[in-house]
Protein backbone atom coordinates (compact mmCIF):
# COMPACT_ATOMS: atom_id res chain seq x y z
CA UNK A 1 0.00 0.00 0.00
CA UNK A 2 2.69 2.56 0.75
CA UNK A 3 4.50 1.51 -2.63
CA UNK A 4 1.47 2.47 -4.21
CA UNK A 5 1.03 5.81 -2.50
CA UNK A 6 4.54 7.06 -3.18
CA UNK A 7 4.27 5.78 -6.76
CA UNK A 8 0.66 7.98 -7.06
CA UNK A 9 2.88 11.03 -5.49
CA UNK A 10 5.84 10.71 -8.11
CA UNK A 11 3.56 9.98 -11.22
CA UNK A 12 1.59 12.97 -9.63
CA UNK A 13 4.68 15.39 -9.60
CA UNK A 14 5.91 14.27 -12.77
CA UNK A 15 2.84 15.33 -14.93
CA UNK A 16 2.27 18.15 -13.08
CA UNK A 17 5.84 19.18 -14.20
CA UNK A 18 4.68 18.53 -17.78
CA UNK A 19 1.59 20.91 -17.73
CA UNK A 20 3.89 23.75 -16.06
CA UNK A 21 6.92 23.46 -18.80
CA UNK A 22 3.48 23.32 -21.30
CA UNK A 23 1.73 26.72 -20.48
CA UNK A 24 5.35 28.45 -20.58
CA UNK A 25 5.95 27.18 -23.75
CA UNK A 26 2.66 28.37 -24.85
CA UNK A 27 2.83 31.69 -23.43
CA UNK A 28 6.48 32.94 -24.91
CA UNK A 29 5.37 31.34 -28.26
CA UNK A 30 2.23 33.84 -27.65
CA UNK A 31 4.63 36.73 -26.31
CA UNK A 32 6.97 36.22 -29.44
CA UNK A 33 3.90 36.34 -31.84
CA UNK A 34 3.09 39.44 -30.14
CA UNK A 35 6.49 40.94 -30.24
CA UNK A 36 6.85 39.97 -34.04
CA UNK A 37 3.06 41.67 -34.31
CA UNK A 38 4.34 45.14 -32.69
CA UNK A 39 7.59 44.95 -34.13
CA UNK A 40 5.81 45.20 -37.41
CA UNK A 41 3.61 47.96 -36.46
CA UNK A 42 5.89 50.15 -34.20
CA UNK A 43 8.40 52.85 -35.80
CA UNK A 44 12.05 52.05 -35.89
CA UNK A 45 14.61 53.07 -32.89
CA UNK A 46 11.94 51.53 -29.96
CA UNK A 47 12.79 48.49 -27.92
CA UNK A 48 9.84 46.22 -28.92
CA UNK A 49 11.24 43.65 -26.56
CA UNK A 50 10.41 45.64 -23.41
CA UNK A 51 7.27 46.91 -24.33
CA UNK A 52 4.41 46.00 -22.07
CA UNK A 53 0.75 46.56 -21.79
CA UNK A 54 -0.77 49.29 -19.55
CA UNK A 55 -3.57 48.22 -17.76
CA UNK A 56 -4.40 51.93 -16.74
CA UNK A 57 -4.78 52.86 -20.52
CA UNK A 58 -4.55 49.94 -22.55
CA UNK A 59 -1.49 50.79 -24.74
CA UNK A 60 2.05 49.88 -24.96
CA UNK A 61 4.89 51.77 -23.65
CA UNK A 62 8.63 50.64 -23.09
CA UNK A 63 11.57 51.49 -21.17
CA UNK A 64 13.76 54.11 -23.45
CA UNK A 65 17.25 54.06 -21.70
CA UNK A 66 18.62 57.76 -22.49
CA UNK A 67 22.45 59.32 -21.34
CA UNK A 68 20.75 60.17 -18.69
CA UNK A 69 17.70 58.66 -17.20
CA UNK A 70 15.78 55.83 -18.36
CA UNK A 71 12.09 56.94 -19.16
CA UNK A 72 8.82 54.71 -20.19
CA UNK A 73 7.30 56.27 -23.26
CA UNK A 74 4.42 55.19 -25.64
CA UNK A 75 5.04 52.77 -28.46
CA UNK A 76 4.27 54.24 -31.06
CA UNK A 77 3.50 53.38 -34.80
CA UNK A 78 5.70 55.37 -38.07
CA UNK A 79 3.05 57.75 -38.02
CA UNK A 80 3.20 58.98 -34.57
CA UNK A 81 0.00 56.92 -33.52
CA UNK A 82 0.17 55.78 -29.67
CA UNK A 83 0.03 51.38 -30.09
CA UNK A 84 -2.98 50.25 -27.85
CA UNK A 85 -4.54 46.64 -27.85
CA UNK A 86 -8.00 46.43 -28.87
CA UNK A 87 -10.70 47.22 -26.75
CA UNK A 88 -12.99 44.65 -25.20
CA UNK A 89 -16.61 46.27 -26.10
Amino acid sequence: MRVRLIGFVVATLALGGCSTLDGTARETRQQEALQAQLFALAAPDQDVAMARLRPEDGCYWYRHAGRVETTELPLRTPGGQQICAPSET
